[in-house]
């Protein structure tokens, strides 16, 4: 029995790391498991929530996106030129990869644009100017694919044009309307130094192609989030410092049928019918304000929430971080095997522990091995950080400081619960030349994902040694960030200061390039070590 038992935890084990590997070379496999369509999560944070004034948002890019990015430069343009617009950068390889990129349209260029950092879904442009973005899918009937924008084309115009969250809202608004919008819904949330707000917008079904939206800002005392999810409900139609929305938005929806025009008026019911709100959005509703008692059992969850203590830019990142270890909605907490250990008078006792390689990263066919064997013995749940991400990023705007070292980006690839946090501001002119190459279609030595990626997937074959090595590197070079961050702001202010706003620019560059190599060596030092604890077996 104890050999047939041994031989049953070996295959398990095995089963284990061939899983890991093959998900490694393919996030997308089950992802979230069958039937689930959830990708990114969005959290919002206004200024007076949080500790240091900031304005925070952020976005985790959960599925099989391009992992490349790269800076944007400012640019100028001469009168008559036009701008174009794509369908297909999500997938490709490296900037200049065309495959499958296709041009839906143009419209008229402007004579200046701001530089801006290029991720799969444009994040962050040289004044402060920042977004976070989630798939919310919306109605089928809904989508029109004559329309000429996706959400990322809409991302990228605004970066380029705008510096504050109300403008760049008023121009997606407007060209979705005009030129038509042919994607999924989504949720953007727009932030500058002084306010964020969350955006949704849908197609607008059969005819010409248009578009449907809503906009509301984030109480500045307030946090929000939007995982996949439409979450904007009653709409004060005359409150433009809370709301903006499209044109003539309550005829539009009698017109579709969404709305009978008696009942109340409720953004998430027109753009979904959908409860609005799941695990994710309860999870960090409910731990930043746990004395409003917020049920799951809700027909609605606020909208946002005033946090109990005010948080930092690492609060943040920890809820990025989260996969629900050790409360209800743990995968894990049925997971326990029996040892054999001596006691305090030397005699054998047998104890009952959580098995060393139980984890919250379990793709779907180890799920449903484990359920096969024990029904019910893995309760799926979507964990905030997963190991199918393929980017993230949280955002901090702060008003006090220069615009060339204002906003930072503090960016990481692969699984966010395992990869530590690169800062990269809104005055960086370049990035490392392994972060314009995608992971994602092979396997690349050159691409710096799989800097990362090759030593976070090891570690999970075995979490109970793997995680004592990659949670204390992720502490070590956050808090060498955040030790150095104020000499950092301080230089550049210095520079700005005197007139050397180049030198400035160059000197964040610098740090940021510096700050990646460090990043990317540590965790190459990580995969080493976890192939001489594993390469063998077990």
């Amino acid at each position: 029995m104890k050999k047939r038992f041994f031989h049953f935890k070996l295959v398990l084990a095995l089963f284990l790391f061939i899983s890991v590997a093959a998900y490694s070379q393919n996030p997308d496999i089950d992802a979230d498991g069958p039937g689930y369509a959830e990708n990114c999560t969005t959290i919002m944070v206004g200024r007076k929530a949080s500790d240091d004034g900031s304005v925070m948002t952020s976005h985790s890019c959960d599925g099989k996106y391009r992992t490349w990015l790269d800076i944007i430069p400012h640019k100028t343009y001469k009168k008559g030129e036009l701008h174009p617009v794509y369908k297909g950068m999500l997938a490709s390889e490296e900037a200049w990869d065309m495959t499958d990129v296709v041009k839906k349209g143009e419209i008229p260029e402007v004579a200046e644009t701001y530089s801006y950092l290029n991720t799969a879904y444009p994040c962050l442009n040289e004044k402060q100017l920042a977004i976070g973005e989630t798939t919310i899918y919306g109605r089928q009937e809904l989508i029109n694919e004559d329309g000429m924008f996706f959400i990322e084309e809409l991302e990228k115009i605004a970066l380029q044009r705008c510096t504050k969250a109300r403008e760049a809202i008023s121009l997606i608004g407007r060209l979705a309307e005009e030129y038509g919008y042919c994607d999924l819904a989504e949720c953007i949330t727009i932030a500058d130094p002084k306010e964020v707000w969350q955006l949704e917008i849908a197609g607008s079904g059969k005819g010409k192609a248009s578009a449907i939206w809503c906009a509301e800002r984030i109480p500045d005392e307030n946090v929000g989030i939007c995982a996949n999810i439409p979450r904007i409900s009653d709409i004060d139609f005359n409150n433009p410092d809370l709301f903006m929305y499209s044109t003539d938005l309550k005829n539009v929806s009698k017109k579709l049928g969404y709305w009978d025009g008696k009942e109340p008026f409720k953004f998430w019911k027109i753009i979904n019918g959908k409860k609005p709100f799941s695990i994710r959005e309860f999870y960090v509703l409910s731990t930043l304000a746990p004395s409003l008692n917020l049920s799951f059992e809700a027909d609605e969850l606020p909208f946002s929430v005033k946090p109990e203590r005010k948080i930092s830019a690492r609060d943040v990142m920890k809820y990025f971080r989260e996969t629900y270890e050790n409360t209800q909605w743990d995968m894990t907490k049925n997971l326990f095997v029996t040892v054999k250990e001596k006691d305090a008078d030397g005699k054998e006792v047998e104890k009952k522990v959580k098995s060393p390689i139980a984890c919250n990263w379990m793709n779907g066919d180890m799920r449903n091995l484990l359920n096969e064997i024990k029904p019910g013995i893995v309760d799926r749940q979507r964990i905030i950080a997963i190991a199918g991400c393929s980017y993230s990023h949280v955002i901090q705007c702060r008003s006090w400081l220069p615009d060339e070292v204002g906003a930072v980006a503090w960016f990481s690839f692969d699984n966010p619960g395992e990869s530590p946090r690169i800062p990269i501001f809104s005055g960086v002119l370049s990035l490392p030349a392994s972060f314009g190459i995608c992971g994602q279609q092979r396997y690349r030595t050159d691409a710096a994902i799989w800097s990362f990626r090759e030593a976070n997937r090891l570690a999970t074959v075995n979490w109970s040694k793997g995680k004592p090595l990659i949670e204390p590197a992720v502490k070590e070079l956050e808090d060498k960030a955040f030790a150095e961050l104020p000499l950092v702001e301080k230089k550049v202010a210095e520079l700005v200061k005197s007139g050397k706003g180049q030198e400035a620019k160059e000197f964040v560059t610098s740090y940021t390039n510096d700050f990646a190599a460090t990043s990317m060596a540590r965790w190459q030092e990580l995969k080493v070590q976890l192939w001489g604890m594993f390469g063998r077996g077990f």
